[in-house]
């Protein structure tokens, strides 16, 4: 979790969304600097397994990691 404020407004927001869809990753959201994805396949898990689905359906094609 991101928490801080802007002003006088508090904000917070999520770091890392990742769901458990089907028995692969659907990263949702990835806001780390190395990359959830990086991590995934650093702890062995195949790039097969890791959908960015922070990328449109179209795109994801283009990426070396699953596409759905």
């Amino acid at each position: 979790m991101l928490v801080g404020r802007e002003g006088l407004r508090a904000c917070n927001g999520c770091l890392i969304h990742v769901d458990l869809k089907d028995g692969k990753f659907w990263i949702q959201r990835d806001g780390t600097e190395y990359g959830i994805a990086r991590e995934l396949v650093d702890a062995g898990v195949p790039k097969d397994l890791i959908v960015l689905a922070f990328r449109p359906p179209e795109v994801r094609k283009y990426t070396e990691f699953a596409t759905t």
